[in-house]
């Protein structure tokens, strides 16, 4: 499960996101500049950081020199929708700069945008697997590591960065085999049965037959729509 870091320190306002986010993520909610820095330190690391600017001791902008061995995307959610504000947010390295009021639809979708963005990186933290691309690895929750075909973990990353566009079996062949290898589209189709089998019974419905075209990787917004 994807962690955040919330920092707010309207007592209403933070409550009802804590609530809102604590259904589908690891949340954790600090009010003040020094509570999210204990946050960072013992919690850590974090998958996403949601950052008030004004701060009953200092302002959430000082929150992105925190010593981060890498640092996670940052929205800023705040009343400060100045012009000067937003260019100090987005030029200290921010994702998002989000003005409240805001309509809570419109944050979680950029929210999901933002760590469906990173985890194409090398990382997919899904209900009963952690897959790491680049260790080609994958953690099931239970504590089990596996390494499974390096071609099986190509096509799902294929997947997941085409997305939402589908795939055909022939995209996938030239993009993992290249073209000095031809498997046969039943190779591909075998593939997808590995991949869900992988992703578990939560999110094997992820990696969806598109008819006519080939495979598409269905991102948690699109679940969510569907």
């Amino acid at each position: 499960m994807r962690k955040i870091l919330l920092v707010e320190d309207d007592l209403v306002l933070g409550e009802m996101l804590s609530q809102r986010l604590s259904e589908e993520y690891e949340l954790k909610w600090a009010r003040t500049l020094i509570d999210s820095k204990n946050h960072l330190e013992k919690d850590g690391p974090f998958d996403l950081l949601i950052l008030d600017v004004g701060l009953p001791d200092g302002q959430g902008f000082d929150l992105m020199d925190f010593p981060f061995k890498v640092r996670p995307p940052v929205i800023f959610l705040t009343a400060r929708s100045d012009a000067e504000s937003r260019l100090k947010g987005y030029e200290l390295g921010a994702e998002e700069f989000i003005p409240k009021p805001f309509h809570l639809k419109e944050l979680l979708l950029r929210l999901e945008h933002v760590l469906e963005a990173h985890t194409k990186e090398g990382q997919l933290d899904l209900a009963e697997v952690y897959i790491d691309f680049t260790q080609l690895s994958v953690r099931h929750k239970s504590g089990q590591v596996e390494y499974p075909p390096m071609t099986d973990l190509k096509v799902l990353k294929f997947l997941v960065d085409a997305a939402p566009r589908p795939v055909s079996r022939d995209d996938i062949i030239d993009h993992v085999w290249g073209m000095d290898k031809n498997p046969s589209h039943r190779t591909i189709d075998n593939t997808i049965v590995r991949i869900k089998k992988l992703l578990g019974p939560q999110d094997e419905d992820r990696v969806r037959s598109v008819r006519g075209v080939g495979y598409q990787w269905v991102s948690d917004t699109e679940r969510k729509e569907s």
